[in-house]
């Protein structure tokens, strides 16, 4: 499935060392193509039963046939907190392991259909409601994608302005959206252990992986740039799946940040790799926390009674 890497401990790692993960239920959002994909395809081959959540059910299912094992499609939009609730009111049973991976990268100004800032809303708001929703049911873990671009620039939270409506640069969203990523991992976390849950909260990002991602980006120049970066520089969306698979998987201590040990984190083995200090303050994973409840509509569903003020 991917080719074998070595990891710092010396070892090698590749989707083929997955553990069997039969009987195990999945969701993988943004499943039908990029790195989502090549994740749906290795678990699937491990012996879970994967569900792809996407926005376009044909494309989704044109994906699912690709895929080796077992799967179905559901629709979800990401940008429409509608489409998110509809699709955990559906959700009976168990599911071990959520997988969020969907993003948009770059685009030119937008917003969601609730009229969130596109990037924000999509990759962090559509997750973080999911998340909740979901978490009655979640066994095992939630992982959740971020980027090395949460560094990009010394970004921080703008809660005096989410949307960046005064500032707004493709770039500038990206990066917010994805250091919010990770401060929902770590708040995530935080109320995990604090309800005594099991499941643990991880994050994940696969470098420089060519996808199709990229290809939305606003400016041409950009994308034309990205082009040749993936053509050259980048490494194959088998290799970017490695470190989500890697925390999707492996005996990590919640909170984990699992990137590749190359160069500047661009490519290589799945490994614990750092994060800004601002992805790791947790003042501001609590007030992001709860601003996200105030857009969603939705709460953390485990927490004690105690937690209520928190």
């Amino acid at each position: 499935m991917a080719e074998k890497t070595n990891t710092q401990s010396g070892g090698t790692w590749s989707a083929d060392r997955l553990p069997g993960l039969g009987g195990r239920t999945v969701v993988v959002t943004g499943a039908n193509s990029g790195i989502g994909l090549t994740a749906t395809d290795a678990l699937a081959r491990a012996g879970a039963h994967v569900v792809l959540a996407v926005r376009d059910t044909e494309r989704g299912r044109a994906a699912a046939a690709a895929v080796h094992g077992s799967t179905e499609v559901r629709r979800l939009d990401l940008a429409d907190l509608a489409s998110v609730r509809a699709f955990a009111e559906a959700w009976q049973g168990p599911l071990h392991l959520l997988v969020n991976n969907a993003g948009v990268m770059m685009l030119p100004r937008q917003r969601t259909k609730d009229g969130f800032e596109m990037q924000f809303g999509t990759n962090h708001l559509g997750h973080f409601a999911l998340t909740n929703l979901l978490l009655p049911h979640i066994t095992d873990r939630v992982v959740t994608v971020s980027s090395g671009a949460h560094r990009w620039g010394g970004v921080k939270i703008d809660f005096d302005d989410l949307d960046l409506a005064a500032d707004y640069t493709p770039q500038r969203a990206y990066a917010q959206s994805k250091l919010a990523n990770l401060l929902f991992t770590l708040e995530l976390q935080r109320r995990l252990t604090e309800s005594g849950s099991p499941v643990r909260a991880l994050a994940a990002h696969p470098g420089y992986a060519a996808t199709n991602l990229q290809s939305h980006a606003a400016s041409p120049v950009l994308r034309a740039f990205m082009r040749l970066g993936n053509r050259f520089f980048a490494q194959d969306d088998r290799a970017g799946a490695l470190p989500t698979l890697y925390a999707a998987t492996a005996d990590l201590p919640g909170a984990s940040y699992v990137g590749p040990d190359g160069l500047g984190e661009l490519r290589g083995a799945p490994t614990l790799v750092g994060r800004s200090r601002a992805a790791g303050d947790p003042l501001t994973a609590r007030r992001l926390w709860r601003v996200s409840e105030d857009l969603t509509g939705t709460h953390f569903p485990l927490a004690r009674d105690e937690q209520a003020g928190v």
